[in-house]
């Protein structure tokens, strides 16, 4: 029986990049998988692709009404929710100086707001499933980075939703661990991505010349980090774990 046989997951962002990866990770490991994203033609694709049940939702998770409805959809359809993979975000970098302030509240919204509405509205399932079979355990998986680590000039707001949200994730892990709802934070470094699609002309071009300067981490390489915390025995949790490239020296 693979790991996950008889488990619901949910994964936001899953239209492209780590969330479309890690998606497809999680079916192959057994679970039924929810696709969340605004592209819904990538949705349908993906989830014809996985199979076992794959259900696709057009959403808009920084509508908090849009994100209770993909949450309910979800559970409505496929029974349950074991997993909640808060993947959606966006990274907008650039000198605080010369920022728009549409780029701040764009991260605000989607990078804490959108993961804060999903997890409010899969708390109750998650933990009917972490009281329940087949692995009375459930998981809460927040897709963080370095930029939640550490701080650099360029990155304030990124680096203020990244820290915010593992601030949260650790009341969190404080609140509910005795009730078997375990949540894990993985913290990706330089990541081929479509994030970089959105940063403004100059920003854009410094961040893929750094990227040109070491062999970065594939959406497969994060995929692999939430299948592993996601499928430790029920008595024992990763609560942070760090992914890096090699050659990534910040």
């Amino acid at each position: 029986m693979s790991e996950l046989s008889g488990t619901v997951a949910l994964v936001t962002g899953a239209s492209s990049g780590i969330g479309e990866a890690t998606a497809r990770t999680l079916a192959a490991a057994g679970a039924t998988v929810a696709l969340v994203a605004r592209r819904k033609d990538r949705l349908d694709a993906l989830a014809q692709e996985i199979g076992g049940g794959a259900l696709a939702i057009e959403a808009d998770i920084t509508d908090r009404s849009q994100a209770d409805a993909a949450v309910a959809q979800t559970v409505s359809q496929l029974g349950r929710l074991d997993i909640l993979v808060n993947n959606a975000g966006v990274m907008l970098l650039g000198p605080i100086e010369e920022a728009p302030i549409d780029e701040w509240d764009r991260m605000l919204e989607i990078n804490l707001r959108a993961a804060l509405s999903m997890t409010k509205a899969a708390l109750p399932h998650l933990l009917s499933a972490a009281d329940s079979d087949p692995r009375r355990v459930a998981d809460l998986i927040n897709i963080s980075s370095t930029a939640g680590r550490q701080v650099k000039k360029g990155s304030a707001v990124y680096n203020l939703t990244k820290h915010g949200l593992g601030a949260f994730s650790e009341s969190f892990r404080q609140e509910f661990s005795r009730r078997h709802l375990r949540v894990g934070v993985v913290e990706p470094g330089a990541v081929v991505s479509e994030l970089r699609d959105h940063l403004r002309d100059g920003v854009r071009e410094a961040n893929l010349q750094r990227l040109e300067q070491m062999e970065p981490l594939q959406p497969q390489d994060v995929a692999d980090a939430v299948l592993f915390i996601v499928t430790r025995p029920r008595h024992q949790t990763i609560n942070e774990l760090l992914v890096r490239p090699t050659e990534q020296d910040d």
